[in-house]
């Protein structure tokens, strides 16, 4: 990191948020898409265990605000749930794909 880089903007289509951890806690496969109220959300199965503040990577970088179980929030999700994650960005993520989920 140069000493200005903090002064550069990011391009379009470039993310500025990063990934505190080096190994994906879990794993998210994708079954439906949704825009709710202006967010991204996405349905689909969880392999590992996943919390809210933790960062969704597709093909670009989104945090998880809320997850919902059964249309009610939940603090966490667990191995083999089926839940909504709703988003603070996009992940550009298609219906089949499989997410990887960093910690903050």
């Amino acid at each position: 990191m140069g000493l200005f880089d903090f002064l550069r903007r990011p391009r379009k289509g470039e993310s500025r948020e990063f990934i505190a951890s080096r190994k994906p806690v879990a794993k998210f496969r994708v079954e439906q898409i949704l825009n709710v109220l202006g967010r991204e959300t996405l349905i689909g199965t969880v392999e590992g265990i996943i919390y809210p503040g933790y960062k969704v990577k597709g093909r670009s970088i989104a945090l998880i605000r809320e997850i919902q179980k059964e249309r009610k929030k939940v603090d966490f999700a667990v191995d083999g749930d089926r839940v909504a994650l709703i988003l603070e960005g996009k992940t550009n993520a298609k219906k089949g794909d499989v997410l990887a989920v960093y910690q903050s």
